[in-house]
This record gives C-alpha cells, structure tokens and sequence, in this order.
C-alpha cells in the first residue's frame, strides 16, 4: 500500500537543476537569486515592496521591531495557530493578548478583538488560516478606527485573495511562509511585503546585522540587527516555485471541492469553511466527532496511518500550552480554539494528489468513524 502522507512538496527537475547551477556557481549566500525572488513576488504583489528572509517566524518579528513594538505593549492575535505567532510577540518583549477563532474559519474573532483593546494595544496580528483571508475590510477599518498597526500572518496564504486581491498586495505589513509544507517552498524561508518604502530601510538594516555602507564602502552598524538573510540556494528554489504556484493553488482548490463532495453525504465532520476562489487551501482540516466515539485522536491518527495516510494537527489552542498559562490564561478562556485544539486533523492535501487519493482518505476516515460509534 502506498504512502499518503498530509503534505509534501512539488520540486520539478528545471528547479533542481537550477540549484545544482547554483551549488556549482560558488555563490550561496545572498545574491542574484534572491533579489530575483523578491522582484518576482513585487510582481506577483503588484508591485509592493517585498524582503526574503529566511523564515516567517523572523519575518514576524522583524516587522514587530519595524514597528517599534516593544516592552509594555500588547499586540491582540488569535488563540488558535502555530506557537510562532504570540512566540514573537513576547520575544520583542511584549504582550500576547489572545482572543477566540470561529469554529468554521478558524480565523480571528474580530468583535473579541474590538472588546480587548487596551490603550497599551499597538497592532493586531492575524492569521489567515488554511489560506483563508479574514474579512479585511473589517480588519483594516478596525485597525484604522483604533489607530493600530496590522501584521499579517500570512504564512498559510501565499497566492490567497480578498474581493480579487492578494493578500500581501495591499494592507500593512504581511508575513509569508515558504516552509516545505507550505503552497509554495524556498525549503527554508519567508517574506515581507511592505506598504511604505521608509520601513523597508528599517528592515534592511534589522534583516543582517544592522549594517549599511556609504558612498565610499565604508561600514557603520546604527542598530543591533539579527541574521535573517535568505541564502541563493534557496532563493532559487522559490524562484523556479513561484511561476508554478497559481496552478498549484488550483489544483489544491479542486483536490477540496471533491473533499467537499465525498464528505457532503455523511457530515459526521465539522467541515471548515469553504471560503470562494481567493482561498489558496493550505490545509484541509475538518473536527472529528470524538464525543460520539470510542476512540481518540491519537487512535484515529493511528488507525489512519495504518492504512497508509498521514494526518497532522493543526494547531493544539495556544494559551494552553504552559508558557502562556503563565501568563494568566486558562482552560475554558477560549473555548473555540480549545475545541479546535482538541477535535482538529488535517488530511492529506497537496498538488500530486489525484482525486481517487481523495476518494481513499474520506473512505478511510469514514470506516473508522462508523466503526467505532458509540
């Protein structure tokens, strides 16, 4: 029996080979490929400013320091996503303040985050989950209202659209992910794109050790800067991933309309919400009905795997985990998210699916399903 795993990437042979021209070339770190990369993601963003970096999470953090969010702040972000995205928040040395996600959308509840600002509250971070965008127009006309800075996460969302849009084409600061499970990978990496040009000079001195040269080539360093400059190697890896990337994102959309399809006679599955054509389908994560089962997660996982397919789990709630129990939150604080975190798995999807693969994952989960009712 074959193998199914929850993801994998597509690396076709003109992109391998161009890392191996690469490899041969003698330059690996920073150059040609990189400033390649990020003139061709300004073109797919319509022309927005765009920085690599090495990954999200530094991204993340980078646009907080950006922004000049520090100790004493508070930034307001969902209860529900990967540990980088309030990691970095604390790391900048301010405040996570968590709020609750829609069961459906997973997405940011942005009337919970109307009701937690604070006058210590500088930005809102949000993630649009699976690659569903959260109602920007809500989002920015918040933000605007309360005079607050947006950091997107948008590490699921590469090639995702609002009302036509991409995400990352308009708004504040967005943050991308080119992880090897993500729509499109560098291996390693991620990427900003930016609204005003003055910030992007911040940036560029934060991204590597905050050096700059004049004229005459002479150094200065003006701040403590980190290392997060993306390497060639993998700069080339996005460049050759980047053209492919709305067909990829198609073919995820079909691969879940037929998720949709075998799964609409038997709702036993809390079934995510199906978004329209600017949903870029990440992840295809439905709730499993475990109060009804004999079973748990882990023994569905692995009643899974023992028929060939891998699932993941996508994401356990954050304020449950013991670094932000420390910080005063509690079970039964966001009761979504911990729903969620304790119902959710994520089935395999990813462009070298075919639609029998499908057909075999919701076979499977139902046989498991109705075999261990209670």
């Amino acid at each position: 029996m074959n193998y199914l795993p929850f993801t994998k990437p597509t690396l076709d042979e003109a992109t391998i080979q161009g890392v191996v021209e690469v490899l041969r070339s003698g330059w690996l770190a920073t150059g040609p490929n990189v400033q390649a990369l990020e003139k061709a993601l300004s073109g797919y963003l319509g022309g927005r400013i765009v920085r690599t970096l090495t990954s999200a999470t530094g991204g993340l953090e980078v646009a907080l320091q950006v922004c000049g969010i520090g100790p004493g702040d508070e930034v307001i972000t969902p209860a529900m996503s990967f540990a980088a995205t309030p990691n970095v928040i604390l790391r900048v040395g301010a405040k996570p303040v968590f709020v609750d996600v829609g069961t459906n959308s997973r997405n940011i509840d942005l009337n919970q985050v109307e009701a937690a600002i604070t006058p210590r509250t500088k930005a809102i971070m949000p993630v649009h989950f699976a690659g569903l965008p959260v109602d920007m127009d809500a989002l920015y006309d918040l933000a605007q209202r309360h005079k607050l800075r947006v950091i997107e996460d948008a590490a699921h969302a590469i090639g995702s659209a609002w009302q036509g849009k991409k995400i990352g084409s308009f708004g504040d600061i967005v943050s991308f992910s080119f992880h090897p499970n993500k729509n499109m990978t560098t291996i390693e990496g991620g990427a900003l794109s930016f609204a005003e040009a003055d910030e992007v000079k911040k940036f560029d001195l934060l991204r590597f050790q905050g050096i700059s040269r004049d004229a005459e080539g002479n150094m200065d360093v003006s701040v403590a800067g980190g290392k997060y400059n993306l390497s060639d190697v993998a700069a080339r890896v996005g460049v050759g991933q980047l053209p492919q990337l709305d067909g990829f994102n198609a073919k995820r959309r079909e691969l879940v309309a037929h998720y949709f399809k075998c799964f609409a006679t038997d709702p036993a599955c809390l079934l995510p919400a199906r978004g329209d054509e600017g949903h870029s389908w990440h992840m295809f994560a439905p709730l499993l009905p475990l109060d009804h089962l004999n079973i748990s997660r882990k023994q569905f996982i692995e009643a899974m795997h023992q028929r060939g397919l891998g699932v993941g789990i996508h994401y356990p709630a954050l304020h449950l985990f013991s670094l932000y129990r420390s910080q005063g939150y509690k079970e039964g604080d966001f009761p979504n998210a911990e729903r969620i975190g304790r119902e959710t798995v994520t089935l395999p999807l990813f462009p070298a699916m075919e639609l029998a693969d499908v057909e075999r994952v919701c076979s499977a989960v139902k046989e498991i399903i109705e075999t261990t009712k209670k």
